[in-house]
Order: structure tokens, then sequence, then C-alpha cells
């Protein structure tokens, strides 16, 4: 299991939300590059960025940003955040981000997802954002009925390889993942690699969520933090080592 800092921008600016609430911001004294730059000289293999500006509003708003990062920093990109027409996805891809992230636009949508999917194959995630097992979309705003198994299932059939499960009630309150409702998605997906995010805390949550196991033995493929390791809740440099 790979352990990815995740980086939230808003405003040009790195920030982190609570429980996905765009009205409880944490704003931290940092540029964007000097994050990840950060993130990257301590060993991480993955970069996890965001426009959380883009999530609300639907238009990628530190999308300059986001392409500046994934050409310089040296190691893989994930990007998302208002991702919703194809030339966002083809300037991103373009510009180095290694996977782009769907979500509205991909639950709303199922031929936009289709047409993602023959055009960048591998190079697309949909991540799931969820409260309390339920999907919920527009930047979080919103809690549709979907369930995330249901929807998960629907997805793998379309031939999706990468999905993030973020339980936003969880997300930058450092209380814990639920860890009940990650393993109920990795027992549902046979084929997606799952990415577990939200409320990734402790060295005792990443160790226990690099031992999730599917009923088949297949294993997360990685896990995403933020507010911890930017807090000092969460020693990034210590947990990689301990999960190598």
């Amino acid at each position: 299991m790979i352990l990815i800092p995740a980086i939230d921008i808003k405003d040009g600016q790195v920030v982190r939300l609570s429980q996905g609430q765009f009205d409880k911001t944490t704003g931290y004294d940092v540029y964007p590059l000097v994050a990840a730059k950060r993130w990257r000289d301590m060993g991480a293999q993955w970069m996890h960025l965001v426009d959380l500006d883009g999530a609300k509003t639907g238009v990628m708003r530190n999308k300059e940003h986001i392409m500046y990062i994934a050409g310089k920093i040296g190691i893989p990109v994930q990007a998302g955040g208002g991702i919703r027409d194809m030339k966002t996805a083809e300037d991103l891809i373009k510009s180095g981000v290694k996977r782009v992230i769907l979500s509205t636009r991909a639950i709303e949508d199922r031929l936009f997802l289709k047409n993602m999917l023959a055009l960048y194959s591998d190079k697309v995630c949909v991540s799931l954002d969820c409260s309390n097992g339920f999907v919920a979309e527009h930047g979080w705003v919103k809690v549709t009925t979907i369930k995330a198994v249901d929807l998960s299932l629907e997805l793998e059939a379309l031939g999706l390889q990468w999905m993030i499960y973020t339980d936003i009630a969880r997300d930058g309150v450092m209380a814990g993942p639920n860890f009940e409702q990650v393993q109920a998605m990795l027992n549902t997906v046979k084929k997606i690699n799952l990415i577990a995010s939200g409320g990734v805390s402790s060295l005792e949550d990443v160790v226990k969520l690099k031992n999730l196991k599917s009923s088949e033995g297949r294993e997360l493929w990685g896990a995403i933090t933020g507010k911890a390791i930017y807090e000092g809740k969460l020693d990034f440099k210590k947990a990689l080592d301990t999960i190598a």
C-alpha cells in the first residue's frame, strides 16, 4: 500500500476542509509547490492534488498550480476537483498528470465516463466521496441516494481501473478512517485498484489500512493523508518507513 500526501488548493494556497465543508477551512502558510517538494523529499511515491475551488464550482480555478507541480515535481501526480469536460482532462494529462480524478460528472453522465475511459483508460480515476455509505457530489455539497457499493460495481463493469473512496464524515477531523466501509468497498470491487481517503491521522490508522484484505486476499493500493501530516499528528516519513 502506498501512502499518498494530499495537497488541497483553494485560492492558490494549501488548505484542508473539515468534513468537506467549505466554511470550515484550515489554511497553511505554504504554497502548493513547496508542500509538494516537502513530501517528495520525505519519500512520497505519488502526490494527490485537489482544486477545491473547482470541486465546488465545476470549473478548475487552480489548474495552473497543478499543471506546474506535475511538470516539476518528478514523481507521479493524480489530480481532481472540477474536471467536468474533456478539454480540462486533456490539459492536465498533457502537462504530466498521471491520473485525472473524476467525481460529479462521472456520477451524473456515464457517457462522459465511457468516453474518458476509451481515450485515457488507466489514467482515469473516479472518487467516490461518501457520507454514511451514500455518494456525495458537487464538491461534497449534495449527498445523493446512490450507495457507494452499488455504484462501484457499475463503474467496474464499465472498465474503471482506479477508485478513491473518501468518507467525508471522517475527512479533516482526524477521527480515524471508516474501516468498516473501506473493508466493504474492498470486498465489493474485484478489478479496481482502491485508494482509501478520509480520517487517516495516526501511524496505527496507516498500519491497519495496510493490513486490510478482501475475501480474495486483495489489499488497498493506496491511502491518502492530509491534515494529520500538516499538523504533525502523523509523521509522514516514519509512516512510509513503517509500511515499506
